[in-house]
């Protein structure tokens, strides 16, 4: 069982090597729309490259590919991920630091944008109740649904729970194509006219690769004295955003989340 286990390490070892040795030599790129840049770094192209190699895509068509991924290659390199996105912190850690200063005087700020948790059950809640969804919504409409939401609503409903479903669902599609997508956002904020540590702060949102890509990109097309600043602004809110999310959930989103159900259901099922 070690051996497998060892074997199936190296592969993922190997695969993520040569991934990384492929998007790095692709190199960052920008697309120009009018006046918009979209910023494109190698991070984006190796999600891509992930989910073209998985058993459930190209992988079933391709038997090379099949037999060198596999479920339990996929269920090692989720877990390396959470030991890597600890590593990716204390590199956010050295970022944060220098620029102490700067962010104990924007304090008040920071603490402002975490009421844009709230947003989630206003908006997204109503929106996935009047597509068709259940109780499926509590759990996918209530947050960002990255790990700490999955373990309160797990926690509170259980994960084969129709609450559990929604997260879940949210949870793995975040997963698959958040990353690509804030790594475009990152970039394309930058025209809003809002002003680059406004947007820094917003890409910290509690997920450790989605703040990278999109810390990254909005970097990329920032004046270059701004840089590590910007850097240090998201690194702060997505640690806040981690800490502030999960009591911001338990103690308000997820009560007005049932509140709100209670009340839309009844009109949905009044127009019937």
């Amino acid at each position: 069982m070690k051996n497998k286990f060892n074997s199936s390490f190296k592969k993922v070892f190997i695969i993520v090597l040569l991934i990384v040795c492929i998007t790095e030599l692709i190199g960052a790129s920008t697309i120009n729309i009018g006046v918009i840049k979209i910023a494109l770094f190698p991070m984006l192209y190796a999600v891509l490259i992930g989910l073209i190699i998985t058993p459930d895509l190209l992988g079933k068509k391709l038997k090379v590919l099949k037999k060198v991924i596999n479920e339990k290659e996929i269920n090692i390199a989720g877990e390396v991920v959470g030991i890597v996105l600890i590593m990716l912190g204390i590199k956010y850690g050295t970022l944060v630091g220098p620029n102490i200063d700067k962010i104990i005087n924007a304090g008040w700020a920071f603490l402002a944008q975490e009421l844009g948790h709230i947003i989630a059950p206003l908006l997204a809640l109503p929106l996935a109740i009047f597509l068709g969804m259940k109780r499926e919504a509590i759990g996918a409409a209530t947050s960002i649904s990255r790990e700490p939401s999955l373990g309160v609503i797990s926690e509170k409903y259980g994960i084969n729970s129709p609450e559990g479903s929604g997260v879940l669902g949210t949870y793995l599609v975040g997963t698959v194509l958040g990353t690509i997508y804030f790594g475009i956002l990152g970039s394309v904020s930058i025209f809003s006219g809002l002003h680059p540590y406004a947007l820094a702060m917003a890409c910290g949102v509690g997920s450790g690769s989605m703040t990278t890509a999109a810390a990254s990109s909005l970097a990329s097309v920032v004046p270059p004295e701004m840089v590590e600043t910007v850097l240090a602004y998201a690194a702060t809110s997505n640690m806040l955003s981690g800490i502030t999310g999960v009591n911001f959930l338990i103690f308000v989103s997820l009560p007005l989340s049932n509140l709100i159900y209670k009340k839309l259901i009844l009109i949905r099922e009044l127009k019937k």
